[in-house]
This record gives structure tokens, sequence and C-alpha cells, in this order.
């Protein structure tokens, strides 16, 4: 099954870019059910069960890393390391919305949300309104998902369903937002199945719907050389071969590895931002969940989690 993009690809949540939220939420639903949790995310189970993906189900299982020793034990460093990124994202981001939640700003926007539970699942004041962005077949079933289990969204829930390559914005308005008021923007996840000028298209969109005090925070996309990527598509296949998971999509094929990207915290900062970053591997070694892996020698292979705020 092919799974290069195109300019005018679609998705659902089983397929392409859309599956990928899958894999995630199995992570959130992996590090919910440790002893020692970064993060918790009731709802990341349901909504992995029920998406018809069948790979990331695989991820749900707590025997697959002893299963991995046998198969490839350095995969067993990639897998754990997988896992610990993506609880330790959620952690970083979870804390910018509090924090924003705490300094008044009561309008979220999540770009490309995919299976994000925040809004279920945090604890948000009153009167705050969510902004979901995204395929309209992945805000729908996740939607439907979790009103089959009776959950409910904490707060004021508004689905903009649309493609970020469209005009989103508009989108946007028409659900109610208001660019007269502080928003706290998220791009999780996402930069990486964006080339270079369109993330620099969302940003400027970004700045140009964001009042004064509005806050935006967003994971960089890494870069890899190309003798990375294919040892890591390598090794990907070593092991799901041995442990019976069959392979729907090559992620490698799905994101823009551009040299050319710009630095998000330098770009913003040069828009009328206030701008920093963290680290991913700084943030994983402050949380107790760093472990050694291939490509710890190669810097520019770990994302960073900027925040920003506009004067």
């Amino acid at each position: 099954m092919s799974t290069l993009r195109t300019n005018n690809d679609t998705w659902d949540i089983a397929t392409s870019v859309g599956s990928t939220a899958v894999l995630v939420a199995a992570a959130r639903a992996n590090e919910t059910d440790r002893p020692d949790p970064l993060i918790r995310d009731p709802y990341a189970r349901i909504l992995v069960a029920g998406a018809g993906t069948g790979m990331w189900e695989h991820f749900l299982d707590a025997s697959i890393a002893d299963r991995l020793t046998d198969a490839d034990p350095e995969a067993v460093a990639m897998f754990t390391h997988m896992l610990n990124y993506q609880a330790v994202r959620t952690h970083f981001f979870d804390a910018f919305f509090a924090d924003a939640s705490a300094a008044g700003i009561r309008q979220i926007v999540i770009l490309a949300s995919g299976l994000d539970s925040r809004a279920y699942r945090l604890d948000w004041p009153a009167g705050t309104h969510v902004y979901e962005i995204d395929q309209p077949l992945v805000l729908d079933y996740k939607a439907k998902t979790l009103a089959e289990h009776d959950v409910q969204p904490v707060a004021e829930r508004r689905e903009v369903p649309v493609d970020l390559r469209q005009d989103w914005p508009a989108a946007l308005k028409q659900q109610g937002f208001d660019p007269s008021q502080p928003t706290a923007w998220l791009a999780e996840g996402l930069l990486m199945y964006l080339p270079a000028e369109a993330q620099d298209r969302l940003f400027e969109l970004v700045t140009e719907l964001s009042a004064p005090g509005s806050r935006v925070s967003a994971e960089t996309a890494g870069h890899h050389s190309e003798e990375r990527r294919e040892q890591m598509r390598e090794r990907f296949e070593k092991f799901a071969d041995e442990l019976g998971i069959e392979r729907t999509i090559e992620i490698q094929n799905l994101t823009y590895n551009d040299p050319d990207r710009a630095e998000l915290a330098d770009w913003l900062n040069a828009h009328g931002w206030l701008a920093s970053g963290e680290r991913s591997t700084d943030a994983m070694r402050r949380l107790g969940r760093w472990v050694e892996v291939p490509m710890a020698d190669d810097p520019d292979a770990f994302s960073t989690f900027v925040v920003a705020q506009k004067a």
C-alpha cells in the first residue's frame, strides 16, 4: 500500500496521516497504565480500540517489550524511547495549557488535533472554548466514539472540520473563534507533516489571528539523514515481521524531512513573539525518561518544544 503524500491527499483515522494519531493515542494509553504515569488519558485506549488500524493496537500489549527483546534487543531501547517521548511531549503541552488557563486565556485552538482528548480530560476553567481543527472524518470518529462511551467534554468543544491546506481561518471564525481575544495555540505532532514553506504559512496565519497576550506552543520537526531514515525503516520492518505486525503505512513516506525548515523559535522571535524552547532530550532527562538510543549522537534528530507569547 502506497503512503506517499500528494498535494490533495485526505484521510480518515485508519489511513495515511490519520492513522499516526492512533499511534500517539496508543502511547498515551500505554503511559496511563504505568504505575508512575506522567500523564493520564483514560480515553486513549477507547479511541485506539475502535480505530480499526490493527497495526497500532499492538502497542497496547504490555508484553511487547519482552517480545521485542528476542527479536531485536536494540529495538527495545527505541521502542521505550518512543513511548517515553510521547509521554514527555504530552506532559509538556498539558503544562502549557495549564499555564495559559492560569493566565486567564479561555480560547484554545488545537491544530491537527487528531485523537487529542484534552477537551475531555483536562481541568478547564469555566468559559473555556476548545477549537479542534482536523479532517472531518477524524473529528467525527473521535466525537462519536467518546459519546458512545458517555464521555463528555469538560470545556466547550467546537469542531472545525477543515484541512489546514484550505482556508482554515475562515472555518475557525465560522465556529465562533474571536481573533480579538487572547488564544492558546498548539501544534503537536504536526510540523513534520508539513513542508518548510507550509510551516511558515501556518504560523503567519496564527500570528494574524492572535491578539496580544496570545500564546503558542509547538513541537519542532527533527531532521534525519537519509541513511538514518533508511536504518530506522529497516529496523521497524525487522521487528514488525518478528512480532507479526502487518505494516499498512510507512511513516517516513508521510513526513517532510526538510533541511531548509526554519528554526521555529527564531521565526517566532522575528515575527512579534517572545519565544523559547526546551530540547526534547533535556525534557526527557528532566522527567527521568531518557534512554540511550542509536541516534543519541545526532542532535538534529530530536525535536524542541517551543513556547511563545505575543506582545
